[in-house]
């Protein structure tokens, strides 16, 4: 497995590509993101999005259609894909499949899996492949995804962070913004958020 990072625009949206079995899968392509990714991928196999927000997929449709593959959407934000309330000069994009709450999918024979963790927006989610969680804007290092945004909800969010909690083992955590954590590390922290939410 190998893991390329890129941070986009102007919220600095981490852009991933990481090669499983000589696969690239392409995670969260934000603002700018095209050129980046068409000059680091070999054989990309999909794109995956964590969640709808305009700076995680800007890049979706113009990818999607130079790289002729799959994307992949939590199904509850594939309406934030075609009108966004803070860009409204998003492109939109159109997945080829949305993705149902939790699910294990098997892309180009790699193990995808989605885990659905509403309260940032309603189809927030993380991605495990690779023997690593792609944790876009719901868990952050020492921080949690914001919830004051349209359709976020504060009672989601504690809900699924009261079973981010029940996780049983551990691997790295690649958010949407700012550096590497743990699942144990960012376990130890959801008190504190628990409480004050």
């Amino acid at each position: 497995m190998t893991l390329k990072r890129q941070p986009m625009g102007p919220y600095q949206t981490n852009c991933y590509i990481i090669t499983v079995e000589d696969k690239d899968f392409i995670i969260d392509p934000g603002v700018d993101a095209t050129k980046w990714v068409m000059d680091n991928v070999s054989n990309p196999v999909a794109i995956l999005n964590t969640h709808g927000h305009f700076d995680h997929v800007w890049s979706n449709q113009e990818l999607k259609e130079k790289l002729n593959i799959p994307l992949y959407t939590p199904k509850d934000d594939v309406f934030l894909l075609q009108s966004s309330e803070w860009m409204p000069d998003l492109p939109p994009s159109f997945p080829d499949v949305e993705v149902i709450g939790d699910a294990v999918l098997e892309l180009s024979g790699v193990a995808v899996k989605f885990r659905h963790f509403p309260g940032h927006c309603p189809g927030c989610s993380t991605i495990e492949i690779g023997g690593v969680m792609f944790s876009g804007d719901f868990i952050f290092e020492r921080s949690i995804g914001r919830v004051d945004f349209p359709y976020s909800s504060p009672s989601d969010m504690k809900a699924s962070l009261e079973r981010f909690k029940t996780i049983d083992y551990d691997m790295p955590v690649y958010p949407g913004h700012g550096g590497a954590t743990t699942i144990k590390a960012e376990q130890g922290n959801l008190d504190y958020w628990l409480q004050n939410l």
